[in-house]
């Protein structure tokens, strides 16, 4: 979604000083399976930033399923999750970039927990997050929250499933939002969503296939064009699951879907 667009939009070239050459900056992280250490260490490459880890004292070794049932017994319980000291002082930075794993719709445990725990008051923060299907937006508005009183600039998130196209995206998402130099094509907005033709449901159906977290029929969609081929923004509708016939669906959501050209349809993230 943030790759350069091949539509007629002219060039855009960062003539100012960058972000990060007026400002100190620093990614702190929390990362259980090495995704969102991966995003980080691709920022801070970028912006020859500092890095920080958050780490729980009793970290989350398991497998998914155990991490899910320690993640929901713990915030049945109240409990937060304890963590170690960050080896920085956030306070000596001007611009942090604040990144976990997307778990429950919100940042992961320990990234919670050091929200809680630090004052980010009159800095400038960038999150970034890794998910199965979606959660950037909750996470923000989770995140915007606890620190009231800090400026929140626009985020990135990847799907763990797409991790080989983060690098180029976090390159046009750090150009996209002023943090380096370089010449990029912002994307046009898309157009008024219409009706579903047979084509662009089969195109949906072929991008959620086989994740079962999506058990959905699209209604309406728009489409725009990219470099790769063409990005469609999707509205779609939760169906009845025949295994849970008394659970009602959910309700609708956003599914964003990239088709690049002579490759199968793949989702790069939902809204709910």
């Amino acid at each position: 979604m943030l790759a350069m667009t091949v539509v007629a939009m002219g060039v855009v070239s960062c003539g100012s000083k960058s972000e990060t050459q007026a400002h100190k900056v620093l990614v702190v992280y929390y990362s259980q399976t090495g995704n969102t250490k991966a995003v980080a260490q691709e920022i801070a490459t970028k912006l020859g930033a500092d890095m920080a880890e958050v780490e729980a004292v009793t970290p989350y070794d398991g497998d998914f399923e155990a991490t899910i049932g320690r993640c929901m017994q713990e915030r049945e319980a109240g409990i937060a999750t304890e963590i170690n000291p960050l080896t920085v002082n956030v306070a000596d930075y001007d611009v942090i970039f604040v990144g976990a794993p997307v778990w429950f719709g919100v940042f992961a445990p320990p990234m919670l927990t050091f929200l809680n725990q630090v004052d980010l008051s009159g800095k400038k923060i960038v999150p970034f997050c890794t998910f199965g299907s979606g959660g950037l937006e909750s996470s923000v508005k989770d995140f915007a929250k606890k620190q009231p009183n800090a400026e929140i600039m626009p985020g990135y998130g990847v799907r763990a499933a797409r991790m080989e196209a983060m690098p180029k995206e976090v390159e046009q998402f750090l150009l996209a939002s002023g943090f380096i130099e370089g010449e990029y094509t912002p994307l046009p907005d898309f157009p008024e969503q219409h009706e579903v033709s047979a084509e662009e449901a089969a195109i949906f159906d072929a991008a959620v296939d086989g994740y079962p977290m999506i058990h959905a029929k699209a209604t309406m969609v728009a489409a725009r064009t990219i470099p790769e081929g063409m990005e469609y923004l999707f509205t779609a509708v939760d169906l009845p699951r025949e295994e849970k016939a008394d659970m009602p669906p959910t309700g609708e959501m956003k599914v964003y879907v990239t088709v690049a050209e002579g490759e199968t349809p793949v989702f790069t993230k939902v809204i709910r």
